[in-house]
């Protein structure tokens, strides 16, 4: 059985949407900020970093919301939600999977936390250039690849769901409709279902 240490406030809350999309067998493990659960001895011999996500497939340990996405596409839905190896759009979808933690949160990061750098030293560089190439990326699309979706889409585009639910980039019309046909998918609205309802059962407010 796959576990998922999870909450719903963190990006495992996106990780759980990976999960209903390959279709296999999990469970969650609650991890309760309040008292100080990612810190735990448990989670720190899982990560030492102390945070969550952190998922457990046998005697596989992944962290870090985009590798658990790849690991998971790759291992149980090879050809179906990752293009496979010999692909030539493996490319592309390793490039949109991996901005989205590379690029845009420290980008908009920076952007709202007014930080001092020169941008040709950040690996994120120019905000507004940055912007652009999100818009790029789904230009004249349905999705990352085209008109076929994959694990690529829920990491770029569960960052830009969160961006945009907290107002943190502009709701672009463009931004706006890709992120509601994801979140018309049933995958989507089962994990939106299932971290509401944990928020609700714990008293998270939220």
């Amino acid at each position: 059985m796959i576990t998922l240490y999870h909450h719903p406030f963190s990006r495992a809350a996106n990780v759980l949407w990976t999960l209903e999309e390959v279709g296999e067998p999990y469970k969650l493990e609650f991890v309760d900020f309040t008292k100080g659960g990612q810190k735990s001895p448990e989670l720190l011999a899982l990560n030492p970093m102390g945070k969550i996500p952190v998922l457990v497939d046998g005697d596989a340990v992944v962290t870090e919301a985009a590798a658990i996405a790849l690991y998971m596409a790759d291992r149980y839905a090879s050809g179906r939600l990752a293009p496979r190896l010999d692909d030539p759009r493996r490319g592309t979808f390793l490039r949109w999977i991996l901005f989205s933690p590379s690029v845009l949160e420290p980008g908009v990061m920076a952007k709202t936390g007014g930080w001092q750098f020169k941008p040709s030293q950040a690996g994120w560089g120019d905000y507004d250039a940055m912007m652009k190439t999100v818009e790029y990326a789904i230009a004249g699309k349905q999705f990352l690849l085209g008109d076929t979706f994959s694990i690529a889409d829920v990491v770029f585009g569960g960052g830009l769901r969160y961006l945009l639910r907290f107002g943190m980039i502009p709701a672009t019309p463009s931004l706006t409709a890709y992120t509601e046909r994801l979140a018309a998918r049933p995958a989507a609205q089962r994990a939106d279902a299932r971290n509401a309802a944990i928020v609700k059962e714990r008293g998270l407010g939220g």
